[in-house]
């Protein structure tokens, strides 16, 4: 596995494989050919079906016109191998001739993909030598230490500076959430929610108010993403709400350190990491149980150990967290990080609430394992109907 910097990726919305991605591919492409006269991308399948929505052709134009034109092309109906979110990037001469061409994929969280294994150019050694849970919570347990140990003992010291710059983003993209309002980009007309929410929280009494006060602060983060705002992937940009509205509900309300909820992060960004190794955080591959789902594992797990449950109590709230949105699509409506992204966002934080509680009330053992919910969330992704995997052809999406 590689470094959490992989999955807290610091960026701009709305979606992080369909937006980030695309747009880092066409700045290494760029830089290789400054002197090219006219730039043609062409986008496959999920990428190019709702690409328009996600602002991907915004993305790239934004960087490549900075050198030259460039023409978009689109095929939806057409899936190249390795991943459904392929690009082909074509540098072009004064004549039309083209000079050079790359394919390559953008494959979830913002991560790039030749799809060529260790000869990738975007292939790094891996950093964690345990890739499972199971082997990691042993670990955890002959050495008595947490799961956030076992991330700085796999990465170093230094991961705590660039959680800690994850954390203050998510703060930001919460407060930066609660206090803008108005209507989101994009023909559905959506307005805002959170800072409504918000107010309206402060109304109830303590045992609801908690509830509505992560409710705004899920509702604050998607929104910036899907305005555009700067956000931090967790593990993609459409479930970027999740992990931020459950720290920042704890941080201020029951008063836990910085120091206490970068390791809770450190613990989330690890179970996010082995449902990445093993599966896939790409809503395009395996529908929303990828994202939304795995937000929910990791938020769940974050919680869980924060209020001091024991290695199996926190794999047991992760698990949770991921085996009840087995299944779920990823169908946005017009393409956009919206309906039902955002609400989406919202529920699974206090879903993995509920999971946390659930499973320090627990001894921690159970019948099925993490892994095991990684392997059929897999499974189940891989037999999902390409239009329930980010295509907007089936669905929800069909339905306004």
């Amino acid at each position: 596995m590689n470094s959490l910097k992989e999955i807290f990726r610091i960026g701009k919305g709305p979606s992080s494989s369909h937006t980030m991605g695309p747009a880092h591919a066409a700045e290494i492409f760029g830089s290789r050919h400054p002197e090219a006269h006219s730039f043609e991308v062409t986008l496959y399948g999920s990428l190019a079906a709702t690409g328009k929505g996600h602002l991907t052709d915004v993305a790239i134009v934004e960087v490549l016109s900075a050198i030259a034109p460039v023409e978009i092309l689109w095929e939806p109906h057409k899936v190249l191998p390795v991943h459904t979110n392929g690009m082909l990037y074509r540098a072009l001469d004064a004549d039309k001739n083209v000079t050079d061409e790359w394919t390559v994929y953008s494959v979830g969280g913002g991560a790039l993909s030749e799809g060529k294994g260790k000869a990738d150019q975007f292939y790094v050694e891996p950093i964690y030598e345990l890739t499972t849970i199971q082997k990691i919570q042993e670990w955890c347990e002959k050495n008595g230490r947490g799961y956030w140990e076992y991330v700085e003992y796999s990465e170093g010291p230094e991961i705590w500076d660039h959680l800690r710059e994850a954390w203050h983003t998510m703060r930001e993209a919460v407060k930066n959430g609660l206090e803008n309002e108005g209507v989101l980009p994009g023909p559905l007309n959506l307005s805002r929610k959170a800072s409504n929410y918000f107010i309206k929280a402060k109304g109830y009494k303590p045992s609801l108010q908690a509830r509505g006060m992560v409710y705004a602060y899920a509702l604050a983060v998607s929104e910036e993403n899907a305005s555009g705002g700067t956000i931090v992937t967790a593990p993609t940009c459409g479930s970027c709400g999740v992990v931020p509205a459950v720290l920042y509900q704890y941080s201020t309300a029951d008063g836990f350190s910085e120091q206490k909820i970068l390791r809770a992060l450190a613990t989330a960004g690890l179970f996010g990491n082995v449902v990445k190794e093993n599966a896939s955080i790409s809503g395009a591959e395996v529908g929303c149980q990828g994202e939304v789902g795995v937000a929910c594992a990791m938020a769940s797990a974050a919680a869980c150990q924060l209020f001091g449950g024991t290695p199996s109590q926190i794999e047991y709230a992760a698990e949770m967290g991921l085996e009840h949105h087995l299944g779920m699509t990823c169908d946005p409506v017009c393409g956009l990080v919206q309906i039902p992204c955002i609400e989406r966002n919202a529920f699974a934080a206090c879903r993995a609430i509920d999971a946390q509680l659930y499973a320090n009330f627990s001894d921690g053992r159970h019948r099925i394992s993490f892994d095991k919910v990684v392997n059929v969330m897999k499974k189940t992704g891989h037999d999902l109907p390409s239009l329930y995997k980010e295509t907007s052809t089936g669905g929800l999406a069909l339905e306004i």
